[in-house]
């Protein structure tokens, strides 16, 4: 069974995709990681974001690796690094790139095989897994987005005012969901779970329900 979380940043995708995976033992796939890790190569090759061929070039060769708790780029450790604002700013220029979502798109399929799976990302329910079981469109105000991400960026030790994070989270916002190829938005049978004012927990708990119940009615259990 394919559990797929699409949502915009800040809805606390992978949190609660990890945490379900692990209570439902289904295998996580954090997709998002896979467009950071694409950003942070090409930071750090210094490359040109004028070239967008060279970024697909670049995705293509680099042994690209995401497990439930890490990230690989040729098989050095950066699971950390792709996390820090720097490459947050960056991963729109792989994530808007038609031949850089491509190739991902094909290790994403591939990396689920056959497995029970939750993955996170913009485009899970619509665009890699459209057959997906399970789909859900997790949600927040921009407002209460901003103060998770605030906080995030606090404890990595890079402190951002909350209006700083708006601001620079209504231009992603605006990007994943005019981009030509995978856009942001909800599928037609997703179901959309806003999260303002609930606890992680709460939320976990919810969306655990709802699979199981998606389980039973299809006879897994």
């Amino acid at each position: 069974m394919i559990v797929t979380i699409d949502g915009p940043a800040g809805a606390g995708k992978s949190t609660i995709a990890r945490a379900l995976a692990r209570r439902l033992g289904f295998r996580f796939l954090d997709t998002g990681a896979m467009y950071r890790a694409v950003a942070l190569a090409a930071i750090r090759r210094g490359h040109d974001w004028n070239d967008p061929q060279q970024l697909v070039e670049l995705a293509r060769g680099l042994d690209l690796e995401v497990t439930e708790d890490s990230v690989t780029i040729d098989g050095q450790d950066v699971t950390q690094a792709v996390r820090t604002a720097e490459v947050t700013a960056a991963t729109h220029y792989a994530a808007d790139n038609p031949g850089v979502r491509a190739h991902l798109v094909e290790l994403q399929r591939r990396a689920a095989g056959s497995d029970n799976l939750v993955t996170e990302g913009r485009d899970q329910g619509t665009v890699v897994f459209p057959q997906a079981e399970c789909k859900i469109y997790l949600t927040a105000s921009p407002e209460e987005r901003a103060r998770r991400r605030a906080s995030d960026l606090a404890a990595q030790g890079e402190p951002a005012s909350v209006e700083e994070v708006l601001r620079s989270q209504s231009q992603r916002d605006q990007r994943d969901a005019s981009r030509a190829v995978g856009p942001m938005v909800a599928a037609h049978d997703a179901v959309e779970v806003p999260t303002d004012g609930l606890a992680a927990e709460q939320v976990l708990d919810n969306l655990e329900a709802l699979v199981r119940r998606r389980m039973t009615e299809r006879g897994r259990n």
